[in-house]
């Protein structure tokens, strides 16, 4: 599997990104398409409206908020949307994009150590 890193949505776009993948369950807020220049858009892969709702702005239930992402993803529509990232995965760079202010406690970052977990041994980038 290639290596995937994160980029806030706002962040310039840059060559070695790779594939840009959107993984937020919203467009993000005054940005078009064509300034975005995001190559997928993974909604399903997201965390649910009410998930969101739920931790929005509280950083001190940062753990919960993860687990409960965590038991999201192993859904049906997430685990297709997991499987369609992978495949991109295996093409080369991807770059996670999300559009919230907090880089260390967002969505991305969420998915990102529950990817981690779950890759091969000897698959890590």
């Amino acid at each position: 599997m290639a290596k995937f890193q994160l980029k806030r949505v706002y962040e310039a776009p840059a060559a070695s990104d790779g594939t840009r993948i959107l993984v937020d369950r919203l467009w993000p807020r005054g940005l078009t398409k064509d300034k975005a220049q995001i190559d997928l858009w993974l909604k399903d892969i997201a965390p649910s409206d009410a998930l969101r709702k739920r931790f929005h702005g509280k950083p001190e239930d940062w753990e919960a908020f993860c687990e409960a992402y965590a038991a999201e993803l192993e859904g049906e529509a997430a685990q297709a949307a997991v499987k369609e990232l992978a495949d991109h995965l295996g093409e080369g760079p991807v770059t996670l994009l999300y559009a919230a202010r907090d880089e260390s406690r967002n969505n991305a970052v969420a998915l990102k150590a529950w990817l981690e977990k779950r890759r091969p041994e000897g698959s890590r980038s």
